[in-house]
């Protein structure tokens, strides 16, 4: 069978993981975590075996087990590697964009930073502060009317969030904020 060096697509990807993982049994179990229809997730498996990332073990008549091949690790390995790249650079542009941001507002006396949302942007807004900010103090909230209008709310959640702001109250949603600039 000829030996393809196409790049694997995204479906053909997640096959490779599944796989390389052994989290499935037969094609059935196969199309259900990739949610395709059988057809298709045949389909992607027909076009794996060409292409050499994978192999089929005939276990018995009716039965089949899928083997990545050493092109198929490599292949897995490669783009896994180039993710965890790209995830890391994505990771230093926001926190880039979080201390062009934040540090100017510190720089200006503004010592006070409400955090309303608990989540990794919020994590690295706490690396921010603490790195460039050191004065600063952060509290985080769940209501935008637990702030004061002495600090800044940092808005880290796109969720819609209850609570009416103070009168005057300075704020910043970042998620917006960041999705425009970064």
């Amino acid at each position: 069978m000829p030996m393809s060096n196409e790049p694997l697509n995204e479906h053909e990807f997640e096959l490779v993981n599944i796989i390389g993982a052994a989290l499935a049994a037969n094609q059935r179990d196969l199309s259900r975590q990739l949610n395709l229809s059988l057809g298709m997730t045949n389909m992607l498996l027909r076009r794996l075996i060409t292409k050499g990332y994978i192999r089929i073990k005939q276990l018995n008549r009716r039965k089949v087990e899928y083997i990545l091949t050493s092109k198929g690790f490599s292949e897995k390995m490669r783009k896994s590697i180039k993710y965890t790249q790209k995830t890391i650079n994505s990771i230093g542009l926001i926190k880039k964009h979080l201390t062009d941001l934040l540090k100017p507002l510190y720089d200006e006396g503004q010592h006070l930073f409400y955090v309303l949302g608990e989540s990794d942007l919020a994590a690295l807004i706490e690396i921010v502060l603490k790195e460039y900010c050191p004065q600063a103090k952060m509290i985080y909230i769940r209501q935008k009317n637990e702030a004061t209008t002495e600090g800044i709310i940092l808005i880290c959640t796109a969720e819609l969030v209850e609570g009416d702001k103070v009168a005057g109250q300075k704020e910043i949603n970042l998620i917006e904020n960041l999705a425009t600039h970064v």
